[in-house]
């Protein structure tokens, strides 16, 4: 299954996209981690140890490698570089490993006038598109809001994107303005779920606001997951209640994923 995850800031879509990973490494399948937010905190959502991310470098900011595989030059503007770079080893070569887990961390695209068709582009993309065509484990994509990463022919192989919503008005504007990027690049299923609900009120809100979109299941306002950023671990291995609550929202996508 190839799911991306996206979401406002600081609204849980990498602690979901950590404990997810975690969850389904546990059950026995191989996972594929993949961190696609400018604000890269993948790793310790996962569990993964500092010390294992010193040689870690996000790919956008692989300037010589990105040289090497696209045939792009820095500053050469309008050059003509590869379109289809290769892409197939790099999860093996850049990532590192956890418990069944690989994570991979992309970076930012750099931005200018209407989108940068640059190299950095054209290599990320190219990658997303081999992982969710060609990969056979299980792919989480931790998102930013705007999907910059994702391209159209990339969101014809993925089996579904998750927005990520707390019971509030800022939150619920930003899923429902991925939903459009979303409807733009031809996603067509797009799932919600909820986090720091507090009682079941919130996610009557959630629902309402949110009405149309299926409502996969939501994480709890849970002050063990403060307590983990804190300590740099996982929520997995701190809360049985996040495990619990995440599990079930898997379980609530595999049942979707079964009536397509």
């Amino acid at each position: 299954m190839k799911v991306a995850i996206s979401g406002k800031g600081g609204v849980g879509k990498t602690t979901l996209a950590g404990v997810m990973s975690r969850i389904l490494a546990e059950q026995g399948y191989k996972v594929l981690s993949i961190d696609a937010d400018p604000d890269s905190n993948l790793a310790s959502a996962v569990g993964i140890e500092p010390g294992k991310l010193k040689d870690i470098h996000p790919l956008a900011q692989m300037k010589e490698f990105i040289e090497e595989r696209t045939g792009s030059k820095r500053g050469a503007y309008g050059s003509f570089f590869k379109m289809n770079p290769k892409v197939d080893d790099i999860p093996e070569k850049f990532s590192v490993s956890k418990d069944g887990i690989r994570l991979l961390v992309l970076g930012t695209i750099p931005q200018g006038g209407g989108g940068c068709f640059c190299g950095e582009n054209v290599l990320l993309k190219s990658l997303l598109s081999h992982l969710f065509v060609e990969r056979d484990e299980y792919v989480v994509v931790d998102m930013e809001a705007g999907l910059e990463h994702l391209g159209r022919g990339t969101t014809a192989y993925m089996d579904a994107l998750i927005v990520v919503v707390e019971p509030g008005q800022r939150s619920m504007q930003t899923a429902r303005q991925v939903k459009s990027l979303a409807d733009d690049l031809g996603v067509k299923r797009v799932y919600i779920v909820g986090n720091k609900v507090v009682a079941e009120p919130d996610v009557t809100m959630i629902k309402e606001h949110l009405e149309g979109l299926p409502f996969l299941g939501y994480m709890s306002q849970n002050e063990k997951i403060l307590e983990a950023d804190k300590l740099g671990v996982s929520p997995y291995d701190l809360d049985d209640k996040i495990r619990s609550e995440v599990s079930r929202i898997i379980e609530a996508l595999s049942q979707h994923m079964l009536k397509k």
